[in-house]
């Protein structure tokens, strides 16, 4: 993709091609429709990196002292290696703009593939091709606002946070110096708030302008008009508020914001401007100086911003986030009006001329946009969207021998949660033939119960320690979902079999890291803790089911619930979305009722994400339909599960009671579970057998791999479909 830089040693400015920005969790990738170069901050940094050395350093005397800090601390050679290095670097520019989502990452429920949003952050809302962008720093664009008015946002928001930060009340009348960009946004806002405005700038175009957007009369700093103006509608007091919104090196703004203040007035400082404020002045009115920090709440707080933990609303009332969708929403409703502020339009790749042009002054600009070229073409746009399935891939090495039917399985578990201890480890503890050998956990404290409840020989902190110790056989991964890949990764390398809690992988890029160990040690012994195959009553439906001649029709509904406040299940960032998590279940005790793979997934949601419908399509005509859900009842069931063909119907009621409807040449026949059982099975038991005896014996593991890799592929295409709005093939590699 192509981005505009600056080196700031140099001043040279470029359109570079570059790599496209991954799509991480957390934000979205977004293709630039319209982007806006600002031309007060940025033009100020070209300008700055045209200058000498000198000039460089007294225009920015705060990096000066620290690279005097610098050197007490590193000395002059590496301190001149250092700032060298920095400064003869490329730097990107831009910070507002509009586009349409490419690409959704993990967490990401409140926009999807092919909504529009306004984005900000000089980090992610760059001059480019494509940006990827943090949640709190993106806004949905209402329907109906153009893109190129939308790309106004994160200006938008800065010009809000200084009106919030003069607090201005109706009928109150305000100053507003500095007539650029800025200044002509916080004039319409205030304007919008019922606020009388006078505004200054010793430009008349910028003048006349702001009159027209609202402005009550605009004037030179240096005319005896504004003065008049400010004693007309105040009767004489001056201006509540006086915004600041000019830059360059005259201190005239804080002097001409405290002769036409009232008393006890407030001078917000929103640009780039000289502040020595004369102490008399600014004493006798005892005025109230205030800073507008950007774009609001959140700005360069790198949790808000780079992890999207929020600000809860009652504290903080508008945040950056809140701050752009409000002024979008304002935009969208007609109360502001950037459309006069557009001074031209150029085409993205024509940006450098364009820069040049800006300040060589040969174009006069308020507001500059870069329009970027059209998208994919139609026939890239209409195919539909595809998760690979990766082959499997065996290096050829000898297979674990088989051990003498009589020995012990030495088995270690990493992680010892409430899964851990509930579910897998009552079962192995009553085992014959297995052996508790380590529990590894990241605090002490967790790792010594395990081994005090269920007999381990050892507990430890140290899996390395457990995976070079050629006496364990098999290593349970039972950790949180995050960290599943990687752990399975290293244990088949170190040559155990693996038995890992769902899911196996969070992307397709761990999934792929999985099968890469596979391939590279030779070691396939793996198992996924897809338990519902094995239960008992389920077993015994299909059994009394029986063989299907013709395509079927699945329906699961899962009746998931809504979890505990705090639960690291919500934690999406990094531990996936919940289905991520859990849907992997439901996929596989459907692909093993309907002996296949699904060759396709198509995923709807409610607002929200909460509710989720999943349809799957086998390569028999088969469908599977899970409706995976949170905002049920607790009384009713939890899953229930329809299979139908061939005149036949198989209904599972949350483990608990099963059926088989048949129609035969004789009539109908019905089978029904005997009686209940005395609690839910839903096969961790046998599935944990199953697994103990492949490993004692060396024999096929429970459950093919490629079975495992092409449900983990399936439950990765829920997201991509949730994303995408379409069907989602699921292509298979050779």
């Amino acid at each position: 993709m192509k981005q505009v830089v600056q080196n700031y040693k140099s001043g040279e400015l470029a359109v570079l091609d570059v790599p496209v920005p991954g799509c991480k969790a957390g934000g979205v990738l977004v293709r630039s429709a319209y982007s806006l170069i600002s031309t007060g901050t940025e033009l100020m940094k070209v300008s700055e990196a045209g200058m000498s050395m000198l000039g460089k350093a007294r225009s920015r005397p705060d990096q000066v002292a620290k690279v005097m800090q610098s050197v007490a601390t590193n000395g002059v050679p590496a301190t001149y290696r250092k700032v060298m290095g920095k400064l003869d670097s490329y730097t990107p520019l831009g910070y507002s703009l509009c586009g349409v989502v490419e690409q959704a990452g993990t967490g990401i429920d409140d926009v999807k593939v092919g909504d529009v949003v306004a984005c900000a952050g000089n980090e992610h809302a760059l001059h480019a091709e494509l940006n990827w962008v943090p949640k709190n720093l993106y806004a949905p664009v209402p329907d109906g606002l153009a893109p190129q008015h939308a790309a106004f946002g994160t200006v938008g928001s800065i010009a809000m946070q200084g009106v919030r930060q003069g607090e201005p009340q109706l009928g109150d009348v305000a100053l507003v110096i500095g007539l650029g960009l800025i200044g002509q946004l916080v004039v319409q806002l205030l304007t919008a708030s019922g606020v009388r405005v006078v505004g200054v700038d010793p430009d008349p175009v910028r003048c006349e302008l702001a009159e027209r957007l609202g402005a009550a009369a605009c004037g030179d700093p240096a005319s005896a008009a504004v003065e008049a103006s400010v004693a007309e509608l105040t009767d004489g007091h001056g201006v509540d508020q006086v915004y600041l919104a000019a830059g360059g090196g005259s201190n005239q703004p804080v002097e001409l914001a405290a002769k036409l203040s009232r008393d006890r007035g407030r001078v917000i400082d929103i640009g780039k401007c000289r502040l020595d404020l004369p102490w008399n002045a600014y004493y006798e009115k005892e005025l109230d100086v205030r800073f507008s920090r950007s774009y609001g709440p959140g700005r360069y707080d790198p949790e808000y911003e780079l992890e999207g933990r929020d600000y809860p609303i009652g504290y903080v009332r508008w945040t950056e986030r809140r701050n752009l969708a409000c002024f979008l929403d304002l935009l969208a409703r007609g109360r502001v009006d950037v459309e006069p502020l557009v001074s031209h339009i150029a085409d993205f790749d024509d940006a450098v001329e364009t820069y040049q042009r800006l300040k060589d002054g040969d174009l006069k600009a308020v507001a500059v946009l870069f329009r970027y070229p059209e998208q994919a073409g139609e026939a890239e746009e209409a195919a539909a969207p595809a998760v690979a399935v990766p082959a499997v891939r065996r290096s050829g090495k000898a297979p674990t021998p088989a051990r003498p039917a009589k020995a012990s399985v030495r088995v270690a578990f990493a992680g010892a949660g409430n899964y851990a201890t509930s579910m897998l480890l009552p079962h192995l503890a009553q085992r014959d033939g297995v052996e508790l050998s380590t529990v590894v956990t990241t605090t002490a404290l967790s790792a010594a119960n395990a081994k005090r409840k269920f007999g381990f020989a050892e507990a430890t902190t140290d899996l390395d320690a457990v995976l070079d110790d050629p006496s364990i056989d098999a290593v349970f991964v039972v950790t949180r979902h995050s960290s599943h890949a990687e752990l399975t990764q290293r244990a088949l390398l170190a040559g155990k079999a693996v038995f890992v809690e769902k899911p196996l992988a969070l992307t397709e890029d761990e999934l792929a890291g999985v099968l890469a160990a596979v391939e590279k040690s030779g070691n396939d012994r793996l198992q996924v803790g897809f338990n519902r195959r094995f239960a008992p009553l389920l077993q015994e439906a299909r059994k009394r089911f029986g063989a299907r001649t013709g395509p079927a029709s699945l329906r699961y509904l899962v009746n998931a619930g809504r979890l505990q406040h705090g639960s690291w299940y919500l934690q999406q960032g990094t531990e996936g979305s919940r289905f991520a998590g859990e849907g992997g279940h439901f996929i596989d005790t459907a692909s093993w009722l309907l002996e296949a793979d699904p060759v396709s997934v198509y995923a709807v949601a409610t607002s929200g994400n909460e509710d989720l419908q999943v349809v799957l399509r086998y390569p028999d005509g088969s469908t599977a339909t899970i409706s995976y859900v949170t905002t049920g009842s607790s009384a009713f069931p939890k899953e229930t599960l329809d299979l139908i063909a061939d005149g036949k119907v198989l209904r599972l009621d949350d483990f608990v009671r099963a059926s088989v409807f048949a129609d035969g040449g004789v009539g109908r026949k019905r089978w029904v579970s005997s009686r209940l059982p005395k609690a839910r099975d839903k096969g961790q038991s046998a599935e944990l057998a199953a697994f103990i005896k492949a490993v004692r014996t060396g024999g096929p593991m429970p459950v093919p791999l490629e079975s495992l890799v092409a449900t983990t592929a399936a439950t990765l295409a829920v997201q991509t479909g949730l994303a995408g709005g379409a069907p989602v093939t699921l292509a298979r590699a050779r």
